[in-house]
């Protein structure tokens, strides 16, 4: 039996990282529940009080086909590095300079939204194609790839 798979980051915003990786991977936030026309109102008719609206966000791939991300609060920051990271692949099919060009674009684009950027991996033939380490706003480390 296959299973499909959601990634959960614990945040201190969830509303803005969910915006920011959003933003990053051509994602939208999840829709509210049926018979509500926003997050905001739904959570009200739950009971859910307003300091609590931004303990969790959901973004999904609009075509359906990449995972659910899904950003929930936790009271602690960030400890150490990531042991699992996600590789935003920004460049697909792209070698040498041109895929270069491509990432540092991508980076570029995402430091205006927030992330931060660490360094730059050169290609390395054959199996090191190149990639950049940046952290989205909360500092959770992701290759773009």
């Amino acid at each position: 039996m296959a299973h499909s798979v959601q990634i959960t980051f614990d945040c201190a915003d969830p509303a803005g990282l969910s915006a920011f990786w959003a933003e990053t991977l051509g994602y939208r936030l999840q829709d509210p529940p049926g018979g509500f026309a926003s997050w905001e109102q739904a959570l009200q008719a739950m009971g859910i009080p307003p300091e609590r609206h931004n303990d969790a966000s959901a973004v999904v791939d609009p075509e359906g086909v990449g995972p659910r991300l899904f950003f929930q609060k936790v009271p602690e920051g960030k400890q150490a590095k990531n042991r699992v990271h996600l590789d935003v692949r920004a460049a697909p099919g792209l070698e040498g300079d041109a895929r270069m060009a491509a990432l540092e674009a991508e980076a570029e684009r995402l430091v205006a939204l927030g992330a931060t950027r660490f360094r730059r991996h050169e290609p390395d033939p054959p199996l090191g194609a190149g990639h950049i380490v940046m952290a989205d706003p909360e500092g959770n480390e992701f290759c773009l790839d």
